[in-house]
């Protein structure tokens, strides 16, 4: 049987990076921790963390993470039924991407009472990676599976618009929006995983099989995104919701009017941690009825 001090440890050691840190936040010396690891590893009979700057877990050592939080979520939902158990609130590790994170996912975490939340800002293509590995009990994904031990739920589209101030489209693309015009105007870029630029330009009418290289500013940050786009210092793809106001006073403007980009969103976790994640996903499908465009039938 795994010791579940053992995997805390583990668990703890891989999410702050360094064997102190998860030493300090646990109420335990280093030593301690260091001695935790190295049982647990001779119990599993293969490494578990990769010792380094920061330290991380290996692909079993994650496989360990993802049991020790489905354990500690199992031992919270039967502690509703026996208070005796004093598990104390449920921490949550989620993968959320920024956008959602800056339009809808906060009123569905404040709706949801005795959690706590560990997110991870990871863009929303690649987060179902996270929930493969077991870094994380759950994800807001882009892509709907099937992940093996996984279910998923349809949330809606997060609609995306390429905005910039009449100002930056006059200047750069005084001829509209040609591909000579994109190699040469800076577009926002959240980070190398972020391809929504790209995604759009293809979509648009008269684009050809390869792309133009664009210029890019680099920001991680949905509301920086936003003042950037203000303050014309590139154009970008913004949600619809961000940005509604400005472009209603027309502070900014489409670069090509009416071709939103609608990225559908689903809401992955894993099987065995469902009914602990009941509330959460209540108040996410009830948040984003309204927050994200339903498809119609």
């Amino acid at each position: 049987m795994l010791d579940p001090a053992q995997l805390a440890a583990l668990a703890t050691v891989h999410r702050r990076g360094a064997f102190d840190l998860a030493a300090a936040e646990l109420g335990v010396t280093p030593s301690a921790i260091s001695q935790r690891i190295k049982a647990l590893e001779d119990t599993a009979g293969t490494l578990l963390i990769r010792r380094g700057q920061p330290c991380g877990a290996t692909e079993t050592g994650l496989r360990l993470i993802r049991h020790h939080d489905e354990i500690a979520l199992l031992t919270h939902s039967l502690a509703a039924d026996l208070p005796g158990l004093g598990a104390g609130p449920a921490r949550l590790r989620i993968a959320v991407s920024a956008d959602s994170l800056a339009t809808w996912v906060v009123p569905a975490l404040a709706a949801t009472k005795s959690c706590l939340f560990d997110l991870v800002i990871y863009d929303q293509d690649v987060s179902q990676e996270l929930l493969r590995r077991g870094d994380v009990i759950a994800a807001i994904t882009s892509h709907p599976g099937p992940l093996q031990g996984c279910d998923t739920i349809s949330l809606g589209v997060l609609r995306y618009r390429a905005i910039a101030t009449p100002a930056f489209i006059a200047r750069w693309f005084p001829h509209g929006v040609t591909p000579e015009a994109l190699a040469k105007a800076p577009v926002l870029s959240f980070s190398e995983a972020d391809h929504l630029q790209d995604r759009w330009v293809a979509g648009l009418p008269g684009a050809g099989e390869r792309p133009p290289v664009m210029p890019y500013h680099r920001l991680a940050s949905s509301q920086a995104f936003v003042e950037a786009c203000r303050h014309s210092l590139a154009w970008g793809m913004n949600p619809e919701t961000l940005i509604a106001s400005d472009l209603k006073s027309k502070v900014l403007a489409e670069l090509v009017a009416d071709t939103a980009l609608d990225v559908p969103l689903y809401w992955q976790f894993t099987r065995l941690a469902a009914p602990a994640l009941a509330p959460l996903t209540a108040a996410i499908r009830a948040v984003t009825k309204t927050a994200l465009v339903q498809a119609t039938s």
